[in-house]
C-alpha cells in the first residue's frame, strides 16, 4: 500500500480522491426515520461515507463521572449515554440503508462488546475515536478483524500514536484531530499531516471539529489528506450532543465542493488560492509549524478524555483486586485519572494499599 493511498471495499482514496465522512454521531437520537433523513441529506451533500456510534454506556465511563459541559450545555454524561443505547438490529438496518445509497457504512465502537457487535454486521472498515487511541485491548480486538481502520489522533502525543499503531499493525489511516468542541481553526497545525505520514509510514487524513466548512478541510486536502471527517446535522439547533459544532447540509455541501476543487487544482494552486481568499496570516496560522503537540484548546483534556484504569466499585484497603472490579474508562472532569490501559492485565491479583472509591482511577500508589 502506498502511504498516499487508502483502500476501502476495493476503492483507492488519495488526496486526488478524498474520502469524505459525514459523522452523524448522536444527531438522530435513536429515531430511525430521522437517521434515514440524515443519510439522504448526507448523500445529497456529497459524502462518501456515513458514520455512526455504537454506544454502550458502561464501556465508556463510570456513573460517578457526573455532569460534563458539552457544546449543547451541561449534561449528566453517563445517563445521556444510556439514553443513546440502541439494539444491534438498529445499526444493521442503518447499514442496509447507507449501502443502498451507494455510500460506505462506518461505525465507532467504544469497547469490546460494541466492537464484536459491529464485527457481526460485516463492515468494510472501522473507526476508532481519539479517546480510545490508548485503549490497548480494544485496539488489539479490532486489529484481529483485518479491516481498514480510521484512527483519530486527537489529544495524543507521538508516543501514544506509536503504541496504538503497534497494536493495530496495518491498514490504518491516521486522522489528525483536535479534541475540543468546537476546535479553533488556528489550533489545527495542518502541516502535521506531512510529518505524521513520514514518521509512521501510514496514510493520513483529518477529523475536523472547527466551525468553518472550508478552511481546515481544504488545507488538509492540499497537504495530502486521503480522508476528511466532519460532523453532520440537519440543524445546529438539534438535540444531538455534537449538533452545535456540526455542519448542516448546505454547509457540508460547500465543504465537499471546496475539497473536490482542491483535488483538481492540486496543492500549489490550492494553497495560493486560499492565501488570496483568506489572507496569508490566517492560512499560515492554520497550517502551523507541523510539530505534533497537544493543541492549546485540548491540553486540559489530556489524560481525561483518554482511557485509564478505574475502579468499578469501592475497593477497600487490603482487598485483593479482581478483574471484574476494574475497567478502562474515560475519566472526564470530575474523577482522577488512573494508570494507562496497557497496565490493565497487571492489576488483578494485586492488593489495594488504600481505599479506592468507586469510579476513581487506580494509580501505582493505590496497589
Amino acid at each position: 500500500m502506498k502511504i498516499e493511498n487508502f483502500s476501502i471495499n476495493g476503492v483507492e482514496y488519495s488526496s486526488r480522491k478524498v474520502f469524505i465522512i459525514a459523522e452523524l454521531g448522536t444527531s438522530y437520537g435513536g429515531d430511525f426515520a430521522k437517521a434515514e433523513e440524515l443519510i439522504e441529506a448526507a448523500a445529497e451533500a456529497g459524502a462518501d461515507c456515513v458514520k455512526f456510534q455504537i454506544v454502550r454506556a458502561r464501556e465508556i465511563l463510570h456513573p460517578n463521572t457526573g455532569e460534563v459541559v458539552l457544546p449543547g450545555g451541561s449534561v449528566r454524561l453517563y445517563d445521556r449515554f444510556k439514553e443513546l443505547e440502541l439494539p444491534l438490529s438498529f445499526f444493521a438496518a442503518l447499514k442496509e440503508k447507507v449501502e443502498k445509497k451507494g455510500l460506505v457504512f462506518l461505525c465507532t465502537p467504544f469497547g469490546l462488546q460494541s466492537a464484536r457487535e459491529l464485527a457481526a454486521l460485516g463492515p468494510g472498515c472501522v473507526k476508532i475515536a481519539s479517546p480510545e487511541l490508548n485503549f490497548t485491548a480494544l485496539l488489539k480486538e479490532i486489529a484481529s478483524y483485518g479491516l481498514p481502520v480510521f484512527l483519530s489522533a486527537g489529544v495524543s502525543t507521538l508516543g501514544d500514536i506509536e503504541q496504538a499503531l503497534a497494536a493495530l499493525r496495518e491498514r490504518v489511516c491516521l486522522l489528525h484531530c483536535v479534541t475540543s468542541y468546537p476546535a479553533p481553526e488556528t489550533d489545527y497545525n495542518v502541516r502535521v499531516l506531512e510529518h505524521l505520514r513520514n514518521i509512521f509510514g501510514v496514510p493520513v487524513g483529518l477529523s475536523d471539529h472547527s466551525l468553518d466548512p472550508e478552511l481546515v478541510p481544504v488545507l488538509a486536502a492540499a497537504l495530502g489528506a486521503v480522508a476528511i471527517e466532519k460532523h453532520f446535522c440537519l440543524s445546529r439547533a438539534g438535540a444531538g450532543l455534537d449538533d452545535p459544532i456540526a455542519l448542516p447540509p448546505d454547509s457540508f455541501a460547500t465543504m465537499v465542493r471546496a475539497v473536490r476543487r482542491a483535488e483538481i487544482s492540486g496543492p500549489r494552486e490550492t494553497l495560493a488560492s486560499m492565501r488570496r481568499e483568506r489572507g496569508e496570516e490566517l492560512v499560515e496560522s492554520v497550517l502551523g509549524n507541523g510539530v505534533k503537540r497537544l493543541a492549546p484548546s485540548e491540553q486540559a483534556n489530556y489524560l481525561r478524555t483518554n482511557r485509564s484504569i478505574h475502579a468499578l466499585r469501592d475497593i477497600h484497603e487490603g482487598q485483593i483486586i479482581e478483574k471484574d472490579m476494574i475497567s478502562c474508562l474515560r475519566t472526564e472532569k470530575n474523577l482522577r485519572p488512573g494508570l494507562p490501559p496497557l497496565w490493565e492485565d497487571h492489576i488483578p491479583g494485586r492488593k489495594a494499599r488504600q481505599f479506592i472509591p468507586a469510579g476513581e482511577g487506580i494509580r501505582f500508589e493505590d496497589i
